[in-house]
């Protein structure tokens, strides 16, 4: 499915920016405690990459099940409520709040853009506009994956080959 691969592309970047991320944070430090120098623009550019890995994590992880659930309970439900619990938590939580914030985010970023909003610190990055849209399109990202999930639950739910009882 296109998704999956789009999603599965999303996490290998994601990976990537986490391995520029330690790299740049190695060179900050040492910049830094060795040498007395540093760069205003170095660290906001660590937190930038960090909102990439964090929120284009998020959808990567729920497509890889590595999402934190109440393990517990769900290790022994049987295969048709794990895909019911799956379905109503996809339908119920994880969309809607989705939807919401790529809502909302959408005219974060528009106002953020409109106003050509940078940092306030001297030397800091411009166009915040950048690192704000990743908030919607993480959830974009999410929404997808969300939605192929509830898709494949019903359809594991649908054709089950259980007896049909829930634990």
């Amino acid at each position: 499915m296109i998704i999956d691969r789009i999603i599965k592309y999303l996490g290998y970047f994601t990976a990537f920016i986490l391995a520029v991320l330690v790299l740049l944070v190695v060179y900050d430090a040492t910049a830094r405690y060795l040498f007395s120098t540093g760069s205003i623009a170095l660290q906001e550019l660590e937190w930038h990459l960090f909102d990439v890995v964090i929120l284009f994590g998020i959808a990567y992880t729920l497509r890889e099940n590595a999402h934190v659930r109440v393990d517990i309970f769900y290790a022994s439900y049987s295969s048709k409520t794990k895909a019911l619990v799956n379905v109503i938590s996809s339908l119920f939580f994880i969309l809607p709040f989705s939807l919401l914030i790529i809502y909302i985010g959408i005219d974060f970023v528009l106002l953020s853009f409109v106003q050509n909003e940078a940092s306030t610190n001297p030397g800091g990055l411009e166009y915040r506009y950048l690192v704000k849209a990743l908030l919607p399109l993480s959830f974009i990202f999410l929404s997808l994956v969300a939605i192929k999930d509830i898709l494949n639950n019903m359809s594991n739910f649908h054709h089950s080959q259980l007896d049909g009882e829930f634990k």
